[in-house]
């Protein structure tokens, strides 16, 4: 489980160490910078399939993420985002590119440093793989750091194009985090078109594969729950999934009490389309160790804000989740089971409300 999550320098994030729970709900006004701290989430995650560099180029690179104030600390232009664990923490440093006439690619930060270590701390003697520019040094058997062979790009990552087994172990563990943003639940939305029906434990990004994960959770995932779920956002109704024997086409309907036909996916409003592909989504039969939602409550009547603050419990039993969102309503509904944090902003500078600049948890970055 992450404990710390710690970003520096990106947008408003100027200088934010915050802690996680099994169930943390990031909170606060519009602009708090709630968005911000998804991304770098979202940011870290990409280091685990070589996508930061490149993500953070689409956003405009360093000249247009970096926090515009001034810097936390004396140094080069630097945009580091770490996390830490009981077991493993990581670290990754990006810079800015040396000036080039003949480069096209000015938007690519580089990566200057990163760091793999052991424990909830960066410290030299618990360091597993550290890399300073294009070099790598991996703790060998013999507990002592020594240059591996090859070097990498400065637009590649370590965790994602060096072979060690702490760095593999890490790596698969990073790709399996799970995100969730925005699903779409409009008139053209995937979710409301049949789809060839394979097993699906997990949903994916854009819900097109609803009907199948539904179908899948009540083949070999808690059905009980996906049941319960059902009936608490609309009492008396069930879903129901029809096959097209001939081509494998599932359809998903909504059965509810007073009709005499189910309805089709395509008839559902947004928000009972919502809800269900967060029901695929929190009751998912293959549960990741980290779940992170962009603002759930989106499009959802407040009547669905209770239920889904119970889906969420649900998966936060299972695997940590962060729900990133505004609503106070959910926010209050998850109170009790959430550890909470509320972003405030000031002086454009994205702080934790009720804390001091110091009274975060401990954290040390790699140096250049």
């Amino acid at each position: 489980m992450i404990r710390t999550l710690a970003i520096e320098g990106y947008r408003s994030l100027r200088d934010l160490t915050v802690e996680l729970g099994p169930l943390t709900v990031v909170t606060g006004a519009n602009g708090s910078g709630k968005s911000s701290l998804y991304r770098a989430l979202r940011l870290l995650a990409g280091a685990a399939r070589n996508g930061t560099v490149a993500a953070l180029a689409r956003e405009g690179g360093l000249a247009r993420t970096r926090w515009a104030g001034p810097p936390a600390r004396s140094g080069p232009v630097a945009i580091r985002l770490g996390f830490s664990g009981d077991d493993y923490g990581y670290a990754i440093d990006l810079g800015l590119p040396p000036p080039s006439r003949t480069s096209k690619f000015g938007n690519d930060p580089e990566i200057k440093r990163e760091a793999l270590w052991s424990g909830p701390l960066l410290r030299p003697s618990m360091l597993l793989a550290d890399r300073d520019g294009p070099l790598i040094s991996i703790r060998n058997g013999r507990g002592r750091l020594e240059p591996a062979l090859e070097a990498v790009s400065p637009f590649d990552s370590m965790l994602s194009e060096y072979a060690d087994a702490p760095l593999i172990k890490l790596r698969e563990r990073i790709r399996r985090w799970r995100f969730y943003d925005h699903l779409r639940t409009d008139a053209d939305a995937p979710a409301r078109r049949a789809t060839i029906g394979t097993r699906t434990p997990i949903l994916g990004h854009d819900g097109a594969d609803l009907a199948a994960a539904l179908r899948t959770i009540v083949e070999i995932g808690d059905h009980d729950a996906l049941d319960a779920a059902i009936d608490a956002g609309f009492p008396g109704s069930r879903i129901e999934i029809a096959v097209d024997e001939e081509d494998g086409v599932m359809r998903l309907a909504l059965r509810q009490p007073g009709l005499e036909r189910p309805l089709g996916a395509a008839e559902l409003s947004d928000g009972t389309l919502r809800y269900l592909l967060w029901a695929a989504a929190l009751l998912t039969p293959r549960p990741p160790e980290l779940l992170v939602l962009n603002e759930p409550e989106t499009s959802l009547h407040p009547d669905l804000l209770g239920p889904l603050a119970g889906l969420i419990a649900t998966a936060a039993a299972r695997g940590q989740v962060v729900v990133v969102t505004h609503s106070a309503a959910l926010t209050a509904a998850l109170d009790a089971d959430a550890h909470t944090i509320e972003l405030v902003k000031e002086e454009g500078e994205t702080r934790v409300a009720g804390l001091g600049r110091f009274e975060g948890p401990a954290w040390k970055w790699p140096t250049r």
